[in-house]
């Protein structure tokens, strides 16, 4: 990488990193464009040079912040020697985002805040972000491993992670209901049915 280029990526780092931190302490409305520029120590022509508006700021930053907890996870489950099946292989990756989610409350409260199925897939099949970390063809690896047919692999996907996010929120930050350790085994045997249901 030549020192120009390198120079790019150390200007969106910081606009990302930046926009991150205020995110967090002021919230997304209350920050501006050219508070992240600032911060970030560029002018606020440069910030439209990698990010089309805020919006783009966002999306970019929760495909970064969700490929970081996907790399995270995966590397987990491909460290593991031992046989898995299908069930166990989205319950181990389930379970590392909780453990590295539980580890970084902020990091929750953001990706909570701003992330549903929807959004989780425009950010993770963003070209860019594909060229480094495919999710969708690592997800159909890993449920196509044992051979099995699904009758709906991307409504399984969504199901899964609906539920995951949906219900994990409020048992890490607030221990309501009940706190993780207690709601971990009840979470992992419904995504063991729900994998039940979409094999064919």
């Amino acid at each position: 990488m030549g020192k120009a280029e390198e120079n790019k990526q150390k200007k969106r780092s910081a606009l990302l990193s930046h926009a991150f931190s205020l995110f967090l302490n002021k919230g997304i409305s209350d920050t501006t464009i050219s508070e992240i520029a600032e911060h970030a120590g560029v002018g606020k022509g440069t910030f439209y040079f990698y990010f089309k508006d805020k919006e783009d700021l966002i999306e970019k930053l929760i495909a970064q912040k969700a490929e970081q907890l996907f790399i995270h996870a995966l590397n987990k489950l491909n460290s593991h020697t031992e046989e898995l099946s299908v069930e166990d292989k989205l319950i181990l990756i389930a379970d590392d985002l909780l453990e590295q989610l539980n580890k970084d409350k902020r990091l929750l409260k953001f990706l909570n805040k701003n992330l549903n199925y929807g959004m989780y897939k425009r950010a993770l099949l963003r070209e860019e972000v594909k060229n480094e970390m495919d999710v969708s063809a690592m997800y159909h690896q890993i449920i196509e491993s044992d051979g099995s047919k699904w009758k709906d692999a991307e409504l399984m996907l969504y199901t899964i992670v609906e539920l995951v996010g949906g219900t994990c929120h409020s048992v890490i930050l607030n221990n309501d209901p009940v706190d993780l350790e207690h709601y971990r085994p009840y979470l992992y045997d419904c995504i063991r049915k729900i994998v039940s249901v979409f094999r064919a």
